[in-house]
């Protein structure tokens, strides 16, 4: 099984083989990287539309951000 696209970023370049390893194996990584491209994708989708959505895009911004950080921090950190 592939990782989800939105992890392919220069973000996490440095770590992808980890994330790879990690997300196969490990159930809670696989979720907080599923939640990061959930929000990566729900961003996208509101982007261009109502002031309302521009300012829950921020919002999910702001929560990407915190998981990618998480991710990181799960990658530089193993258990």
């Amino acid at each position: 099984m592939p990782i989800p696209r939105e992890l392919n970023n220069g973000q996490f370049a440095e770590y992808m083989d980890a994330i790879r390893v990690l997300y196969l194996a490990d159930e809670d990584f696989k979720s907080l990287c599923d939640d990061y491209c959930t929000v990566r994708t729900s961003i996208e989708q509101f982007k261009g539309t109502s002031v309302r959505d521009l300012e829950r895009a921020s919002e999910y911004e702001d929560l990407s951000v915190e998981l990618a950080k998480e991710i990181l921090y799960y990658v530089r950190n193993p258990r």
